[in-house]
């Protein structure tokens, strides 16, 4: 009799997990909000490890400069859906994974129609400052593990990303202004965020086109345009984004499998 190949796929992580892990993980259930350079790549290595529930928030679309970082982004894909995009490429990976994709902006408002209360982790790749104290803020009131990344723009060394609580972060801008708004609503808790310190100046002599007139993103009549609310749009590189992406979705594995394994 031949080995089964749903159990063939995550054999390899089973010899270091352990197969109750695996397992555990079929069973565990992670939003991951904001599907760009980080997101997009903790979503798939979630579906690689064998996470059986995946849900994916995201309402953008690609655009030709998201191509140098984010997974979905292709030269043919440019004016698709990045969280139906990122949906069929999980399912293509694991069929037995449940995919659940958002096509919508997460914020205060509409924080109840995500049914977060059903999920275990909640992974936080949100770019927007509003959404992600939002997320933060639902997701502890509801007794949520988060994870969440800070600034990954404008840095080109992974080995200087760091993990730590929210409140021993430094160095990091997006960071210091998550901190202030937490406090500035009076926020208690605490989460693990994913940061870096480094910070390199922008380049200016290459000229920017997002948010303007001569805007390289397609039509966005059936999405949010966030280009023109950005005071400046910041370089990035794979190398950092996805590196973020796979320190949250390790987050995750390691916790089910320090519980399981």
């Amino acid at each position: 009799m031949g080995i089964n190949l749903a159990d063939a796929m995550f054999q390899r992580l089973a010899l270091i997990s352990g197969e109750a892990a695996i397992e555990a993980l079929r069973r565990t259930r992670v939003f991951v909000f904001g599907l760009g350079g980080v997101g997009s790549w903790c979503a798939e290595a979630l579906c690689r490890s064998a996470v059986g529930r995946i849900c994916i928030v995201d309402s953008d679309t690609v655009c030709v400069t998201n191509i140098n970082r984010q997974l979905q982004a292709l030269p043919g894909t440019v004016g698709m859906s990045k969280s139906v995009l990122l949906g069929e490429r999980l399912l293509s990976i694991n069929p037995d994974c449940e995919v659940n994709v958002y096509n919508k902006i997460f914020n205060e408002q509409n924080a109840e129609s995500f049914l977060i209360e059903e999920t275990d982790y909640v992974i936080d790749a949100i770019d927007s400052l509003s959404c992600k104290i939002a997320l933060i803020e639902t997701a502890y009131s509801l007794g949520k593990n988060i994870f969440s990344c800070m600034g990954m723009a404008q840095k080109l060394d992974p080995t200087k990303i760091k993990t730590a609580s929210i409140w021993d972060t430094e160095g990091c801008s997006l960071a210091r202004l998550v901190r202030a708004q937490l406090r500035k609503r009076n926020f208690a808790g605490d989460f693990t965020a994913v940061y870096s310190p480094e910070r390199l100046p922008i380049q200016s002599e290459v000229k920017v086109s997002c948010g303007k007139a001569d805007c390289l993103c397609p039509s966005k009549e059936n999405s949010h345009e966030w280009c023109s609310s950005k005071k400046i749009i910041n370089g990035s590189a794979v190398t950092v984004t996805a590196s973020a992406g796979f320190i949250l979705a390790s987050l995750v594995l390691q916790d089910v499998i320090a519980r399981y394994g």
